[in-house]
C-alpha cells in the first residue's frame, strides 16, 4: 500500500475542502480530483492508499484512493482521475511547505488519524479568542 499527498489549493479549511467536494460529487459523480501526472505505482495506490491533503499549509486530512483512471481536461489533454472516497477523515495536522503535482507517501510516513476515543480538551472556552485561534492554527488545539 502507498499514498499521496498533494496541496488544496483554494480551500481555507477543512470544512470547505468538504463543501466543495460534496458539490462536486452532487453535479458530477464519481468524486475525483484531477491530476496532470499519472503516478507509477497505480496498484500500490489502490490497494488500500489515501490521498492526504494539505489545507492552508498543513497535512489535515486524508481519503481513500478507490480507482486511478485515465480522463481528460476540457481541452483535451490527459489527466489523472483519482476517484475518493467522499468521506474526509481527520488526521493529526502536520506542517508542510508548498509543493507542486503530488507526492508518493509511505504509510510509515504518513500522519496518524485523529482518534475518535481521545478525550475533549477542557477549558479551551476560557482561553482568550486570538490565543485559541494561535493555539489552533499551529495545531496545538
Amino acid at each position: 500500500m502507498l499514498h499521496l499527498i498533494k496541496l488544496s489549493v483554494g480551500p481555507k479549511d477543512v470544512a470547505q475542502l468538504a463543501a466543495i467536494q460534496k458539490e462536486r460529487l452532487r453535479t458530477d459523480p464519481p468524486l475525483r480530483a484531477w491530476t496532470r501526472m499519472f503516478p507509477k505505482r497505480i496498484e500500490e495506490v489502490c490497494a488500500g492508499g489515501s490521498i492526504y491533503w494539505v489545507v492552508a499549509g498543513f497535512v489535515r486530512v486524508r481519503q481513500r484512493i478507490l480507482e486511478i483512471r485515465e480522463e481528460e481536461w476540457d481541452d483535451g489533454t490527459p489527466c489523472a482521475a483519482l476517484v475518493l472516497d467522499p468521506t474526509l477523515v481527520l488526521v493529526e495536522a502536520r506542517p508542510m511547505k508548498p509543493f507542486q503535482g503530488w507526492r508518493y507517501l509511505k504509510p510509515e510516513e504518513a500522519p496518524a488519524d485523529v482518534s475518535r476515543e481521545r478525550p475533549a480538551p477542557v477549558g479551551l472556552e476560557l482561553l482568550p479568542p486570538k490565543l485559541r485561534r494561535d493555539l489552533a492554527e499551529l495545531c496545538l488545539i
